[in-house]
């Protein structure tokens, strides 16, 4: 299938990603720290420090990312919990980048950030609905799990038939009724 080539190529863009953001904003620390120049009146040197100090952060939060990717690539699973605000979270910053990348550095910034963005919610959305996944829904027998499983609450009943979620004598089905309809007075 794609997930698992998807998963990896988003892992190795991450990867380069961090290595690039971390050594431009380190190069910018060296540049600003050699040139002794005052921006408003802050330290050249302060100005340096956290320019590099930012650079590893950002690039520890996409090397994070990246290896987020990357286990879900070489366990051909889905992204689960934290990971996957992880990588949320990582394309909400690429959207925003992309974004500003239009109107400060090109089009061609843009379309690289948009293209990253994509890759990400690809990968977000090819392992949903998977059905190796083993969510809540799926017992890890192969049965269904859930309310419609011999062992929860529509389970037997000790009369010999199956007492399902809708009653007597019923079994599947969904524990959820829809809502009434509005009335208006």
């Amino acid at each position: 299938m794609v997930r698992r080539p998807v998963a990896g190529v988003v892992a190795l863009v991450l990867f380069a990603e961090a290595l690039g953001i971390a050594a431009v904003n380190w190069f910018l620390g060296v540049v600003v720290d050699r040139q002794d120049m005052s921006l408003a009146g802050l330290d050249p040197h302060m100005m340096s420090v956290s320019s590099k100090i930012g650079g590893i952060v950002f690039g520890l939060y996409l090397a994070l990312c990246g290896l987020v990717a990357l286990l879900a690539a070489l366990r051909d699973r889905a992204p689960a919990g934290s990971g996957r605000v992880l990588l949320i979270s990582a394309a909400v910053v690429h959207g925003l980048l992309g974004a500003f990348a239009w109107g400060l550095v090109g089009w061609t910034a843009f379309v690289f950030m948009v293209g990253v963005l994509g890759l990400i919610v690809l990968l977000l959305m090819t392992y949903d609905g998977h059905a190796g996944d083993t969510t809540a829904g799926a017992a890890p027998d192969g049965g269904t799990g859930g309310a419609g499983g011999m062992d929860g609450p529509g389970g037997t009943d000790g009369t010999g038939g199956t007492e399902g979620p809708g009653g007597p004598g019923r079994t599947g089905g969904s524990p959820l009724t829809p809502p009434a309809a509005p009335t208006v007075p």
